[in-house]
């Protein structure tokens, strides 16, 4: 698990592809120590497990279901990505839970400065709509943000200074896809509602054409 709070940028040095998957080489651009192998380290907020390593440098491969869901087959040597190692038990928790999982690629649509911030909108897959809401938690390339406004298909954060100095998101520009993850605390409400709508039997009862009311969530005790 990890948190959002993307401790230093790296670089990447190498990449070696391997059919439709890939070991990448990355420098840390910060103080990394300590690594061991098979640790866990978010690289623009995708799980990767170490495999070798050495001063403030590590190797990391991407599977193929990995390359398919993510940025990371669109690194190329020099390229810099946001890094976090896994959280530690007894850690502050500073932004949300991330699981380090992609759910899609969200493409930024527009960028526009508020005071010393920066407003970005972007688009994404629709199906994950119900899963994002206002002032809830969202991963960007790794990144915790909260979400300003959105719709059925996009949403709106705001990046302060501090942000945009410590992560790549001050190079997003239109066009550009970054890693999107929802909040996981949505998904596992998500499945314990399937249960009750839009599952096999009775689960209709007590809702309105498969929606769910106020009374149908008191009688299952939500």
């Amino acid at each position: 698990m990890f948190t959002g709070l993307v401790q230093g940028m790296g670089s990447v040095e190498a990449v070696d592809p391997r059919g439709g998957e890939t070991r990448l080489r990355i420098r840390a651009l910060y103080d990394l120590r300590d690594i061991v192998k098979g640790e866990s380290i978010a690289v623009n907020g995708a799980c990767l497990t170490v495999e070798t390593f050495g001063d403030r440098w590590f190797t990391a491969y991407a599977s193929r279901e990995t390359m398919d869901r993510t940025n990371l087959g669109k690194q190329r040597v020099g390229s810099q990505v946001n890094l976090e190692r896994a959280l530690a038990l007894g850690d502050r928790l500073g932004g949300h839970l991330v699981s380090g999982h992609v759910d899609c690629l969200a493409e930024v649509q527009s960028v526009n400065p508020v005071g010393q911030s920066r407003q970005y909108r972007l688009g994404f897959a629709p199906d994950l709509g119900p899963l994002v809401v206002a002032k809830g938690s969202v991963a960007l390339d790794g990144i915790s943000l909260t979400v300003n406004e959105c719709g059925p298909d996009w949403l709106t954060v705001n990046i302060i200074p501090a942000t945009q100095q410590e992560t790549t998101i001050a190079s997003w520009t239109p066009g550009r896809r970054v890693n999107m993850e929802v909040d996981i605390l949505g998904r596992y409400v998500q499945r314990m509602l399937g249960a009750y709508v839009g599952g096999a039997g009775d689960s209709d009862r007590n809702t309105s054409e498969g929606k769910l009311t106020e009374s149908f969530l008191r009688e299952h005790g939500f």
